[in-house]
């Protein structure tokens, strides 16, 4: 059963990393993103996207994390 776990996640992690290729070599045109009168410089449409993505995975246990904490916190200081 453990097997059929690991090999279960291994594909879900191959799928996921060729759907990331995919979307990296179809999204190859320029854009220069502008916000608050700074412009970045032109860059393939995937770098933001799967930059936002890697942020997004980054920050959301994070915060996550930090619920779970304060509300243990929450708890344990109740009368």
């Amino acid at each position: 059963m453990r097997n059929l776990k690991r090999a279960l996640a291994l594909l879900f992690i191959l799928a996921l990393a060729t759907l990331v290729l995919f979307f990296v070599l179809e999204n190859q045109q320029a854009v220069a993103l502008v916000m608050f009168g700074w412009s970045a410089p032109a860059m393939p449409v995937a770098v933001p996207v799967l930059a936002a993505l890697l942020l997004g995975l980054a920050i959301g246990p994070l915060l996550a994390t930090y619920g779970v904490l304060r509300s243990k916190r929450r708890v344990r200081t109740a009368p």
